[in-house]
């Protein structure tokens, strides 16, 4: 029931009708993460990419239930089984008020796979480009090795800067000398933990946002993030902490909204590595051979979590337990896969079959700052593992920190919480990201650096399946395949909640964002 719910973005809390002056006013928004750069091709992160939206457009925009939408391409159509042409948005201007064109377009595309240090390219979304080619200033053709029918989704992914800023520096961007967009708003100061301000664009080629000007207030800590709503320091927060939602929703001078995320928790396995770091002997040695690389331990650890539990007491209820990539009902998922049940016998028995009746050491890595209730969910799947016979510790970090630690090259962690919000929707996001082999394009997030052949060969051959029902089967064949094989061990599905001042409304979004120019007054 609560799922049927919230796929119909439940509203909780009386509706507030109330005459209200808001063109006139600015808004405060208070944001939950941290924003690493301005850059919107650095870093393939969420709070980055939300910024990023204010400024910056797509050739393909999303719906607040990733529908494709026309962006700065007004059509886009198959001319053969590999070419694909799209029209663009004439009349667009940049902020420094230079024409948009195909230019530009071919620009952004060189820039992605330039920006250095990446920790998490999008250069994944261009992987099946093989040419571009622009027929006229408003006209680009892409070619594809082979048929690709995801790639208007891909490039709903790609944020489209000015040919100017073609080799800016991620340093240009943060410092706003690159940070010329095409978007609703403009770029006015970025200041890294605290603020990012915008401007609104009065020349902005869609709806006019009826906000003049826009401060996203970095507000990772939940009391103070509720905190500075309730004072009327901000308008609308994101990510409302279950343990406020209560509260909240009998608020008369606070209105909730909410919906099924896109975005699942789970945890990454270093199943690749022969020797893995935080896995020791009893005596705290680090262990010759790496037990993760057996499915065995692995489905272990998945079997000791009580994820019933982890929503209803840590989550409050504002969670859904997962088996697989993404909820029912997004496109790939698998009727097949359900939660893995809490049997810590069943683990036991695991752990002896596959060589260790007497357990292991294990530290479990986590952020603490990044997602709702997460040093919370590391907490307490620590002792749920040290009760199965693994002597468990855990250690939470800010986001910055435990990212860097854990991503490429460093690699630092055994057995890490994070969470994967599909940016395209469907099971081909985390699929190609998390559990691909790392290969050009592909594995980009793979922290674990699981491989896996069999997987791999399905989900290229659904990459080049036009027919939707049958590309929809294959990923989730290729979804059956990682799960059965405790490629990464799923937790739960969130539930996006905001909270609104009095007077204000928001449009729930499957993928987290947080739009400014998407809060509008309250009728």
């Amino acid at each position: 029931m609560l799922l049927k719910l919230l796929r119909t973005a439940l509203v909780a809390g009386a509706v507030l009708c109330v005459p209200f002056a808001a063109s006139a006013q600015d808004l405060t928004v208070g944001l939950s993460a941290n924003v690493t750069s301005i850059d919107p091709h650095f870093h393939a992160l969420s709070p980055n990419n939300n910024i990023a939206g204010h400024i910056f457009d797509r050739l393909v925009h999303q719906d607040e239930r990733q529908k494709l939408t026309p962006g700065l391409a007004t059509e886009w159509k198959v001319l053969d089984d590999t070419t694909w042409e799209f029209k663009l948005r004439q009349g667009v201007k940049f902020h420094d008020g230079s024409d948009f064109t195909a230019d530009d377009v071919i620009a952004s595309l060189k820039r992605v796979p330039w920006v250095p240090n990446s920790p998490s390219s999008f250069a994944l979304y261009m992987r099946a480009i093989k040419e571009s080619q622009i027929v006229d200033p408003y006209t680009i053709r892409f070619t594809t090795a082979r048929p690709y029918p995801l790639l208007p989704v891909d490039l709903a992914n790609i944020f489209i800067v000015s040919r100017k800023a073609e080799q800016a520096p991620t340093g240009d961007f943060n410092s706003g000398r690159a940070t010329i967009g095409t978007g609703p708003y403009r770029f006015v100061e970025y200041l890294p933990g605290d603020r990012i301000v915008l401007q609104r664009n009065d020349n902005y080629w869609g709806p006019k946002p009826p906000w003049p000007r826009v401060t996203m207030k970095l507000i990772t800590n939940d009391p103070a993030r509720v905190a500075a709503l309730l004072a009327g320091d901000v308008q609308i927060i994101e990510a409302v902490p279950t343990q406020d939602i209560s509260k909240l929703k009998n608020n008369a001078n606070v209105q909730l909204w909410r919906i099924i995320s896109n975005r699942l928790i789970y945890l990454h396995v270093d199943s690749f590595r022969d020797q893995t770091p935080l896995v020791t002997d009893k005596a705290g040695a680090v262990l010759p051979n790496n037990p993760l690389k057996d499915a065995r331990v692995r489905r272990a650890l998945s079997k000791a979590i009580n994820r019933p539990a982890i929503v209803e007491r840590l989550m409050e209820g504002e969670a859904i337990p997962a088996g697989d990539l993404l909820p029912d009902g997004f496109f790939g998922a698998s009727p097949k896969l359900k939660p893995e049940a809490f049997d810590p016998e069943g683990a036991r028995r695991l752990l002896t079959e596959a060589g260790y009746p007497n357990g292991f050491g294990l530290t479990i890595n986590g952020p603490n700052d990044r997602y709702v209730n997460d040093e919370k969910i590391v907490q307490a799947i620590g002792p749920m593992l040290t009760r199965i016979g693994i002597a468990t510790k855990v250690v939470t970090e800010p986001w910055a920190t435990f990212a860097s630690k854990g991503s490429a090259p460093n690699y630092a962690y055994s057995l890490m919480l994070v969470g994967w919000g599909s940016g395209t929707g469907e099971t081909s996001s985390p699929l190609r990201s998390l559990l691909s082999t790392v290969r050009p394009g592909f594995g980009g997030s793979n922290r674990g650096r699981y491989s896996n052949p069999k997987l791999d060969a399905v989900l290229d051959e659904a990459l080049a399946t036009v027919d939707d029902e049958k590309r929809e089967k294959l990923l989730q064949d290729a979804g059956e395949i990682a799960m059965n094989d405790v490629a990464i061990i799923p937790l739960h599905y969130q539930v996006n909640v905001w909270a609104t001042r009095k007077g204000y409304a928001y449009t729930p979004r499957t993928d987290e964002n947080t739009y400014a120019f998407e809060v509008r007054p309250a009728k």
